[in-house]
């Protein structure tokens, strides 16, 4: 079976970052017609690749991403985190990070699901710390280690993928979710320490890379997963399985 995705108009938020990069570019090599929505601007040159600069959280923004396009395939990929003590946390930081990381996936499918009528499939990508604790053992070096209302958001978005999978099925759109655990980040590397804790700790024994969360993100969204609804892939390398 084909991946059938040539021409199909895939909306990606969180486009600009490593992630949201990676699987735009898979798009884009698959022929699809590829919108990024993203307070950042991509460094991706593509001419199948549609820039919109705005805030996942801002009502009017929403509006504006969803004139005069019909669109494919959402992937609901926006995402950020806070790295202070938990102890200290404010609300700001809690709403913050609430707003980005759940609510607004929430407001991306009901936009998604009520004005695209060709909509066939969502991709809301969450996290292996939505399934289980972070162990702090192996951020030695790492200030960026993951805070209890990111897990929280990321355990919210697994939630919500299947509610929505058995409420949209009926308009023949299919939910789904990807929970990746630790990305190598090529550009701005994680502290040697903690890839070498982090890889230790993986049956794999090694980071995931980046191409590997997009081919998935690709996968689910294609023909070729047309029985899958409701489900959540984790990509992890068995650090979750022990």
């Amino acid at each position: 079976m084909e991946l059938n995705l040539s021409e199909k108009k895939v909306l990606i938020t969180g486009s600009s970052g490593q992630i949201g990069t990676a699987i735009s570019n898979h798009f884009l090599n698959e022929g699809a017609e590829v919108y990024g929505f993203d307070l950042n601007k991509s460094t991706i040159t593509n001419k199948s690749f549609h820039q919109i600069i705005g805030d996942v959280t801002n009502e009017n923004d929403i509006d504006k991403v969803f004139q005069n396009i019909n669109y494919d395939i959402l992937i609901n990929n926006s995402g950020i985190s806070i790295f202070s003590n938990f102890l200290e946390r404010t609300d700001t930081e809690l709403d913050s990070v609430f707003s980005v990381n759940l609510k607004s996936v929430i407001k991306m499918i009901i936009k998604f699901s009520k004005l695209s009528s060709h909509a066939t499939s969502i991709v809301n990508i969450a996290s292996l710390y939505g399934l289980i604790s972070p162990d702090p053992r192996i951020y030695t070096d790492c200030e960026r280690n993951s805070p209890e209302i990111y897990g929280a958001t990321k355990a919210g978005i697994i939630q919500i993928t299947k509610y929505y999978a058995v409420h949209l099925a009926s308009k023949g759109i299919r939910v789904n979710s990807i929970s990746p655990g630790g990305i190598l980040n090529e550009s701005d590397p994680q502290g040697k320490d903690f890839i070498e804790n982090y890889s230790y700790r993986t049956p794999l024994s090694r980071m995931g890379r980046v191409d590997e969360i997009a081919a998935s993100v690709i996968f689910l969204s294609s023909e070729r997963a047309s029985y899958i609804n409701g489900h959540n892939l984790v990509i992890d390398g068995g650090f979750s399985v022990w």
